[in-house]
């Protein structure tokens, strides 16, 4: 079976190659970062938005009326967290092509049937992930900022949050959930490789939804039921998803 792309070509042909698609991916994401770093105001205004009880998602779950009051303390800070937010939304932005480029550059060494799974785990992977960031953003993290903003020890303890507190717990908590939206995917590998069966992750169901719930508890802010479920429920869901993915894995085996 031949490969997909041509093999001729030097060690130093090909890093000539991967430096000129290096080179291009910075220009994109720079580019982009550019863009959103003019667009402040709008880019602020999403970043910012779940500080407020003025946030749809607060004003779909009810609750009284709140508003955090983010604080500078660095000569600096606030120039350089508008240069931060704007390079990862330039990164978020320009993605789709840092990912494109990478594989086309990988593609040509990979026989045709791994060509194809490579490029569904790959464009699985990154689904699931801006799935996770999405389902962060629109509920774990606006939880998060409500309980943790509001909460007080005493009326003589006033919350006086940093910006760059804020932009590091969304970043944080981002990342966390877009990595565990790559259960399924994970799932799919080890199954594929024969490393895991269906009947195992379906025998020991319930060991999961506790360790879950464990899980879960740990990473939530608050004690409530709510939020708790609020967690868990995803992880759970994905869970299941995994069954079904390492089953029908196994039955195409």
């Amino acid at each position: 079976m031949s490969k997909t792309g041509e093999e001729n070509g030097t060690f130093w042909d090909h890093l000539d190659a991967l430096r000129s698609i290096l080179i291009r991916i910075v220009i994109v994401t720079l580019a982009a970062s550019c863009i959103c770093f003019c667009f402040k105001d709008e880019l602020f205004d999403v970043v910012l938005a779940p500080s407020s009880s003025d946030f749809f998602v607060y004003k779909w779950m009810g609750g009284d009326p709140f508003s955090l009051t983010l604080i500078n303390t660095e000569l600096t800070e606030q120039f350089m967290i508008h240069l931060k937010v704007a390079f990862m939304a330039g990164v978020l932005i320009a993605s789709p092509y840092i990912i494109y480029a990478l594989f086309k550059f990988i593609s040509p060494a990979l026989y045709q049937h791994e060509r194809k799974y490579s490029t569904r785990i790959v464009l699985s992977a990154y689904l699931m992930f801006l799935l996770g960031t999405a389902v962060n953003y629109l509920s774990i993290f606006p939880v998060t900022v409500n309980f943790l903003g509001t909460y007080q020890v005493s009326e003589k303890v006033a919350n006086m949050l940093t910006i760059s507190s804020y932009i590091d717990t969304l970043v944080m908590m981002s990342m966390v959930f877009g990595i565990m939206f790559e259960i399924p995917i994970i799932s799919w590998l080890l199954a594929r490789f024969g490393l895991l069966r269906g009947q195992w992750m379906t025998k020991y169901r319930r060991h999961a939804i506790v360790a879950i719930l464990v899980v879960s508890a740990i990473i939530t802010p608050t004690s409530d039921a709510f939020t708790l479920a609020l967690v868990s429920l995803p992880i759970w869901g994905l869970y299941e998803a995994s069954i079904f993915i390492v089953k029908a894995t196994e039955k195409k085996k």
